[in-house]
């Protein structure tokens, strides 16, 4: 295995530990003082080096590492820079969203950060068109490069709508759920999905493949409007969101069954440790599916997005729970996080914590469409988000005393 990528999967760790860390800051502000930190600012340079440091940096790593199977490890010095220039947008974000919020140079590095995806799609598509052995793996791995760069749109029309001062707060969440939406559904899951159908379902028949593909890809675009069911929408788009949200699951229930179809090979290659991890990944994903399908119905999504709680626990969910547990999985299934006693001990801690991190973000979501008070919450997330950042630190340093070969 190249030594580069053994060196970026330790830096993606370190990333994965920096999030964790900031996020035991922003909870333990919300349970108690701590009024030397702008806790707007602070979330604003911890979401978008969560986006650009961690899930894009883990991300590029492991396409680059496929590429490498396939071609070589001689490929991933041409790709060297653009993880170094990944790297230092996501570093600049950390360091300016906290000390100026939206002002010159965060703007400047998150505007970087969306020419960086783009140097880093073409030279991507390019090479996989170079490889001999066409997959339908590559068909998600392209898609995901598009959606990518579709998401910029969202980022751009925000940036329009601050310089002009035109902040209509319709529009305002338009663009961010716009952003949000591609990034998540579109780059984080489709990236995921091509690694997911090189490793694990390549031997699955591929008129079943394309059928996958096409079931989530289809759906892709129309389910942006789940995310802004609460605009006044004309009432044929609606039966289209709703026909794409039964589409994302029929597409999973498909993936499912050809899972348990080719679960005896998949356990055959795959240590014990490293499967219950991605299926806790694929547990996360089935809910994800299931919220979003019943977020169809008008009632229950004003009710949703009308309460913060419910919107972080979902945004957390996909983050943490699918796409996190997955790379983590993948990384570790892939040799690029050497497992031993105490990366296991890690990951089983990181795991658990985001379980019950999750379950804490429900109850309170729950309660706050009751207006209920839930006793101490904001401390019991607290003590989450420390499990959080043990589990990421005993990680770290698991790796650190593995020689890099």
């Amino acid at each position: 295995m190249p030594l580069l990528l053994r060196r970026y999967t330790r830096i993606a760790l370190l990333n994965l530990f920096f999030i964790a860390a900031i996020g035991v800051i922003l909870r333990y502000k919300i349970a108690y003082a701590l009024p030397f930190i702008d806790q707007k600012n602070l979330l604003h340079g911890h979401s978008h080096f969560a986006f650009a440091g961690w899930v894009t940096h883990a991300i590029m790593l492991l396409l680059i590492h496929y590429l490498a199977q396939q071609q070589g490890g001689r490929i991933v010095k041409k790709y060297r820079w653009v993880l170094n220039a990944n790297l230092i947008t996501a570093y600049g974000m950390l360091i300016s969203f906290p000390i100026q919020g939206y002002g010159i140079f965060s703007i400047f590095f998150s505007t970087l950060s969306i020419f960086v995806s783009y140097a880093f799609a073409i030279m991507f598509w390019k090479d996989l068109n170079r490889l001999p052995l066409k997959k339908l793996g590559h068909w998600w791995m392209k898609a995901a490069l598009i959606f990518s760069a579709l998401s910029s749109l969202g980022a751009f029309s925000l940036a329009f709508m601050m310089a002009t001062k035109n902040l209509h707060q319709n529009w305002y969440l338009a663009a961010v759920y716009f952003f949000l939406h591609f990034q998540y559904n579109g780059w984080f899951f489709f990236a995921c999905m091509g690694l997911a159908t090189v490793k694990f379902l390549s031997n699955v028949p591929v008129a079943v493949q394309k059928r996958i593909f096409w079931l989530f890809a289809g759906a892709c675009i129309p389910a942006y409007v789940l995310s802004a069911l609460w605009l006044p929408i004309p009432s044929w788009s609606y039966v289209i969101v709703v026909l794409a949200a039964f589409s994302q699951l029929a597409g999973w229930l498909l993936t499912i069954q050809q899972m348990k179809k080719q679960l005896p090979v998949i356990r055959s290659d795959t240590a014990p440790g490293i499967l219950w991890i991605l299926l806790l990944s694929c547990i996360a994903l089935s809910i994800k599916l299931l919220l979003q399908l019943g977020s169809t119905i008008p009632s229950l999504s004003t009710l949703a997005f009308g309460f913060r709680p419910i919107v972080i626990g979902y945004l957390h969910l996909i983050l943490l729970g699918v796409i996190s547990l997955f790379l983590l999985g993948f990384m570790m299934a892939e040799g690029l996080i050497v497992l031993k006693h105490t990366a296991l001990k890690a990951i089983r801690i990181f795991a658990g914590a985001v379980v019950i991190n999750e379950l804490l973000l429900m109850i309170q979501g729950v309660a706050a469409m009751t207006y209920t008070a839930v006793p101490l919450i904001d401390q019991l997330l607290l003590i989450a988000a420390i499990l959080l950042l043990t589990g990421i630190v005993l990680l770290n340093i698991s790796q650190q005393k593995q020689k890099v070969t």
